[in-house]
Protein backbone atom coordinates (compact mmCIF):
# COMPACT_ATOMS: atom_id res chain seq x y z
CA UNK A 1 0.00 0.00 0.00
CA UNK A 2 1.38 3.57 -0.97
CA UNK A 3 2.63 5.69 1.90
CA UNK A 4 1.42 9.04 1.92
CA UNK A 5 3.24 9.55 5.40
CA UNK A 6 6.56 10.57 3.90
CA UNK A 7 8.19 13.65 5.73
CA UNK A 8 5.92 13.49 8.88
CA UNK A 9 7.75 13.73 11.94
CA UNK A 10 6.26 12.41 15.43
CA UNK A 11 3.02 10.15 16.26
CA UNK A 12 -0.28 10.69 14.50
CA UNK A 13 -3.73 11.13 16.86
CA UNK A 14 -5.48 9.09 14.72
CA UNK A 15 -9.51 9.43 15.68
CA UNK A 16 -11.59 6.94 13.25
CA UNK A 17 -15.59 7.59 14.03
CA UNK A 18 -17.34 3.86 13.18
CA UNK A 19 -14.14 1.94 13.41
CA UNK A 20 -15.77 -1.24 14.48
CA UNK A 21 -16.17 -3.30 11.42
CA UNK A 22 -15.58 -2.61 7.56
CA UNK A 23 -13.58 0.47 6.34
CA UNK A 24 -13.37 2.66 9.52
CA UNK A 25 -12.06 -0.92 11.21
CA UNK A 26 -9.34 -1.45 8.27
CA UNK A 27 -8.17 2.33 8.49
CA UNK A 28 -7.71 1.88 11.73
CA UNK A 29 -5.71 -1.15 11.10
CA UNK A 30 -3.70 0.71 8.71
CA UNK A 31 -2.41 3.10 10.56
CA UNK A 32 -1.96 1.07 13.82
CA UNK A 33 0.83 -0.42 11.82
CA UNK A 34 1.98 2.66 11.06
CA UNK A 35 2.53 3.42 14.52
CA UNK A 36 -0.26 6.17 15.31
CA UNK A 37 -2.22 6.48 18.47
CA UNK A 38 -5.53 5.55 17.51
CA UNK A 39 -8.67 6.30 18.69
CA UNK A 40 -11.65 3.99 17.42
CA UNK A 41 -15.38 4.62 18.09
CA UNK A 42 -18.60 2.22 17.60
CA UNK A 43 -21.97 2.58 19.23
CA UNK A 44 -21.37 0.04 21.75
CA UNK A 45 -18.57 0.15 24.12
CA UNK A 46 -17.57 -3.10 24.80
CA UNK A 47 -17.59 -4.05 20.87
CA UNK A 48 -15.27 -0.76 20.25
CA UNK A 49 -12.75 -1.93 23.38
CA UNK A 50 -12.80 -5.69 21.68
CA UNK A 51 -12.10 -4.43 18.51
CA UNK A 52 -9.74 -1.55 19.61
CA UNK A 53 -7.91 -4.95 21.70
CA UNK A 54 -8.03 -7.33 18.52
CA UNK A 55 -6.21 -4.20 16.41
CA UNK A 56 -3.41 -3.19 18.73
CA UNK A 57 -2.11 -6.96 18.50
CA UNK A 58 1.59 -7.01 17.30
CA UNK A 59 1.46 -3.53 15.73
CA UNK A 60 4.04 -0.46 16.91
CA UNK A 61 1.14 1.72 17.49
CA UNK A 62 -1.59 1.95 20.30
CA UNK A 63 -5.69 1.36 19.80
CA UNK A 64 -8.23 2.33 22.19
CA UNK A 65 -12.11 1.73 22.00
CA UNK A 66 -14.98 4.90 22.63
CA UNK A 67 -18.59 4.27 22.47
CA UNK A 68 -20.18 6.94 20.51
CA UNK A 69 -23.85 7.24 18.93
CA UNK A 70 -23.76 9.49 15.85
CA UNK A 71 -27.49 9.53 16.10
CA UNK A 72 -26.97 11.14 19.58
CA UNK A 73 -25.10 14.40 18.79
CA UNK A 74 -26.52 15.92 22.14
CA UNK A 75 -24.14 13.32 23.62
CA UNK A 76 -20.88 13.39 20.83
CA UNK A 77 -19.03 16.24 22.75
CA UNK A 78 -19.07 14.32 26.33
CA UNK A 79 -17.41 11.21 24.70
CA UNK A 80 -15.09 12.48 22.94
CA UNK A 81 -13.87 14.57 25.89
CA UNK A 82 -10.90 12.16 26.48
CA UNK A 83 -9.57 12.95 23.43
CA UNK A 84 -6.82 15.15 24.03
CA UNK A 85 -5.59 15.52 20.29
CA UNK A 86 -6.16 15.38 16.82
CA UNK A 87 -3.68 14.85 14.01
CA UNK A 88 -6.45 12.61 11.85
CA UNK A 89 -9.98 12.16 11.83
CA UNK A 90 -12.09 10.05 9.88
CA UNK A 91 -15.73 10.16 10.12
CA UNK A 92 -17.23 6.78 8.65
CA UNK A 93 -20.10 6.01 10.58
CA UNK A 94 -23.12 5.29 9.04
CA UNK A 95 -26.60 3.70 9.25
CA UNK A 96 -28.39 1.54 6.52
CA UNK A 97 -31.68 3.26 5.29
CA UNK A 98 -33.40 1.71 2.31
CA UNK A 99 -35.92 4.43 1.64
CA UNK A 100 -38.46 5.12 -1.32
CA UNK A 101 -40.75 8.16 -2.16
CA UNK A 102 -43.71 5.19 -2.70
CA UNK A 103 -43.04 4.42 1.22
CA UNK A 104 -41.22 6.40 3.19
CA UNK A 105 -40.14 5.80 6.40
CA UNK A 106 -39.34 9.03 8.34
CA UNK A 107 -37.60 7.18 11.83
CA UNK A 108 -34.88 5.41 9.10
CA UNK A 109 -34.64 8.72 6.96
CA UNK A 110 -34.35 11.35 10.23
CA UNK A 111 -31.74 8.46 11.31
CA UNK A 112 -29.54 8.43 8.34
CA UNK A 113 -29.62 12.31 8.24
CA UNK A 114 -28.80 12.79 11.68
CA UNK A 115 -26.05 10.55 11.62
CA UNK A 116 -23.92 12.19 8.56
CA UNK A 117 -25.25 16.09 8.52
CA UNK A 118 -25.73 16.50 12.55
CA UNK A 119 -23.31 13.57 13.48
CA UNK A 120 -20.40 14.73 11.41
CA UNK A 121 -20.57 17.80 12.30
CA UNK A 122 -20.89 17.69 16.12
CA UNK A 123 -17.66 15.25 16.12
CA UNK A 124 -15.35 17.83 13.92
CA UNK A 125 -17.39 21.03 15.72
CA UNK A 126 -16.14 19.01 19.23
CA UNK A 127 -12.76 18.30 18.20
CA UNK A 128 -12.14 21.61 16.40
CA UNK A 129 -9.79 23.00 19.50
CA UNK A 130 -7.65 19.95 19.59
CA UNK A 131 -6.82 19.66 15.97
CA UNK A 132 -3.20 20.31 15.13
CA UNK A 133 -2.71 22.88 12.31
CA UNK A 134 -1.75 20.29 9.84
CA UNK A 135 -4.59 18.07 10.33
CA UNK A 136 -7.30 16.91 8.51
CA UNK A 137 -10.63 15.49 8.03
CA UNK A 138 -11.81 13.16 6.05
CA UNK A 139 -15.47 12.68 5.83
CA UNK A 140 -17.70 9.25 4.03
CA UNK A 141 -20.46 10.08 1.15
CA UNK A 142 -20.66 7.55 -1.12
CA UNK A 143 -21.47 8.06 -5.23
CA UNK A 144 -25.30 7.03 -4.45
CA UNK A 145 -25.11 11.28 -4.63
CA UNK A 146 -24.46 10.77 -8.49
CA UNK A 147 -25.79 7.63 -8.93
CA UNK A 148 -29.53 7.11 -7.23
CA UNK A 149 -30.36 3.67 -7.33
CA UNK A 150 -34.48 2.05 -6.00
CA UNK A 151 -34.70 2.49 -2.24
CA UNK A 152 -31.66 5.64 -2.06
CA UNK A 153 -34.02 8.06 -1.74
CA UNK A 154 -32.38 9.66 2.09
CA UNK A 155 -29.16 7.72 1.09
CA UNK A 156 -28.74 9.84 -2.07
CA UNK A 157 -29.73 13.17 -0.25
CA UNK A 158 -27.38 12.91 2.34
CA UNK A 159 -24.25 11.74 0.81
CA UNK A 160 -24.86 14.61 -1.65
CA UNK A 161 -24.84 16.57 1.64
CA UNK A 162 -21.30 15.48 2.55
CA UNK A 163 -20.08 17.88 -0.51
CA UNK A 164 -22.26 20.58 1.24
CA UNK A 165 -20.05 19.75 5.01
CA UNK A 166 -16.89 20.02 3.12
CA UNK A 167 -16.96 23.06 1.40
CA UNK A 168 -18.19 24.58 4.64
CA UNK A 169 -15.61 22.69 7.02
CA UNK A 170 -12.88 23.34 4.56
CA UNK A 171 -13.10 27.30 5.22
CA UNK A 172 -14.61 27.41 8.66
CA UNK A 173 -11.24 24.57 10.29
CA UNK A 174 -8.73 26.14 7.83
CA UNK A 175 -5.51 25.71 8.14
CA UNK A 176 -7.29 22.46 8.84
CA UNK A 177 -7.83 20.29 5.54
CA UNK A 178 -10.91 18.54 4.72
CA UNK A 179 -11.81 16.47 2.09
CA UNK A 180 -14.89 13.49 1.11
CA UNK A 181 -14.51 9.96 -0.01
CA UNK A 182 -17.42 8.61 -1.92
CA UNK A 183 -16.64 4.92 -2.96
CA UNK A 184 -18.69 2.78 -4.75
CA UNK A 185 -19.56 -1.01 -3.81
CA UNK A 186 -16.73 -2.55 -2.28
CA UNK A 187 -16.82 -6.52 -3.14
CA UNK A 188 -15.14 -7.54 0.28
CA UNK A 189 -17.31 -5.07 2.80
CA UNK A 190 -19.21 -7.65 5.20
CA UNK A 191 -21.96 -5.57 4.45
CA UNK A 192 -21.74 -7.35 1.49
CA UNK A 193 -19.56 -10.47 2.11
CA UNK A 194 -22.41 -11.52 4.61
CA UNK A 195 -25.32 -11.25 2.73
CA UNK A 196 -24.44 -12.73 -0.50
CA UNK A 197 -27.40 -14.35 -1.78
CA UNK A 198 -29.97 -11.74 -1.36
CA UNK A 199 -26.97 -9.07 -2.87
CA UNK A 200 -26.31 -11.03 -5.80
CA UNK A 201 -27.85 -9.05 -8.29
CA UNK A 202 -27.00 -5.70 -6.27
CA UNK A 203 -23.12 -6.98 -6.75
CA UNK A 204 -23.21 -7.49 -10.33
CA UNK A 205 -25.38 -4.62 -11.75
CA UNK A 206 -22.84 -3.00 -10.05
CA UNK A 207 -19.93 -4.85 -11.30
CA UNK A 208 -21.49 -4.85 -15.17
CA UNK A 209 -22.03 -0.47 -14.27
CA UNK A 210 -17.98 -0.40 -13.62
CA UNK A 211 -15.70 0.72 -16.88
CA UNK A 212 -12.94 -1.40 -14.88
CA UNK A 213 -15.33 -4.76 -15.35
CA UNK A 214 -14.94 -4.83 -11.38
CA UNK A 215 -15.65 -3.78 -7.74
CA UNK A 216 -13.38 -1.52 -5.66
CA UNK A 217 -11.58 -3.72 -2.86
CA UNK A 218 -11.21 -2.37 0.88
CA UNK A 219 -7.30 -2.12 0.36
CA UNK A 220 -8.11 0.46 -2.46
CA UNK A 221 -10.58 2.27 -0.08
CA UNK A 222 -8.33 2.55 2.56
CA UNK A 223 -5.17 3.80 0.20
CA UNK A 224 -7.51 6.57 -1.08
CA UNK A 225 -8.43 7.53 2.43
CA UNK A 226 -4.46 7.89 2.96
CA UNK A 227 -3.87 9.56 0.27
CA UNK A 228 -6.73 12.52 1.15
CA UNK A 229 -5.64 12.40 5.23
CA UNK A 230 -1.97 12.56 4.40
CA UNK A 231 -1.33 14.00 1.07
CA UNK A 232 -0.92 17.99 2.41
CA UNK A 233 -2.13 19.77 -0.81
CA UNK A 234 -5.52 17.73 -0.81
CA UNK A 235 -8.54 20.16 0.38
CA UNK A 236 -11.97 20.55 -0.43
CA UNK A 237 -11.64 17.60 -2.31
CA UNK A 238 -15.22 15.30 -3.31
CA UNK A 239 -13.38 11.85 -4.60
CA UNK A 240 -15.46 9.54 -6.17
CA UNK A 241 -13.88 5.83 -6.49
CA UNK A 242 -16.07 3.29 -8.32
CA UNK A 243 -14.11 2.69 -11.52
CA UNK A 244 -16.04 5.28 -13.82
CA UNK A 245 -19.53 4.32 -14.85
CA UNK A 246 -20.86 3.19 -17.76
CA UNK A 247 -24.31 5.15 -16.55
Amino acid sequence: MTDHRKGHKGMQSVVIIGATQGTGKALAAEYARRGADVVITGRSAERAADVAAELAKDVPGTVAGLALDLTAPADIADRLAPIERVDRLALVGVVRDRNTMAAYNVAKAGELAVTKVVGYTAVASALAPRMAQDASVLLFGGVAKDYPYFGSTTVSAVNAAVTGLVRMMSHELAPVRVNALHPGMIEDSPFWTENADAAAAIVDSARSASLTGRLGTMDEVVDACLFLLENAWANGVDLSLDGGRRF
